[in-house]
């Protein structure tokens, strides 16, 4: 897992104010992905503008991304950069997914309670 990388990212979603930003670890979960950060923007363009910060900056430090989803949407945008993968979405999405409650290593919090 690489702390400097997911450091940048979440500075990328802090500087254009993203919403209820969350890094889980999931190497119990998966061996495709170390970490699972998630972060919400207010608007199609505000998700875009975040997912493509996260990019930019990301890239400017040498940590180009693997591969980016669902930018012409802007509902949610995925970010692969391989060990971490950054979903940005809307509110609306978010909470219909709940990836948190998927990849929670709890299993209390994967069930409606």
């Amino acid at each position: 897992m690489s702390s400097e990388k997911n450091r940048i990212i979440i500075n990328a979603l802090e500087d254009l104010k993203a919403k209820d930003v969350v890094q889980l670890d999931v190497r119990e979960l998966s061996q495709v992905m170390d970490t699972l950060v998630i972060a919400t923007g207010t608007s199609n363009r505000h998700v875009k503008s975040l997912a493509n910060n996260v990019v930019v900056d990301a890239k400017q430090e040498g940590h180009p991304p693997l591969g980016v989803e669902g930018m012409e949407s802007g509902d949610w945008v995925l970010v692969d950069f391989g060990d971490t993968v950054v979903h940005v979405m809307q509110q609306e999405t978010r909470d219909f997914y709940e990836l948190e409650k998927l990849w929670s290593m709890e299993p209390s919090t994967r069930s409606e309670t």
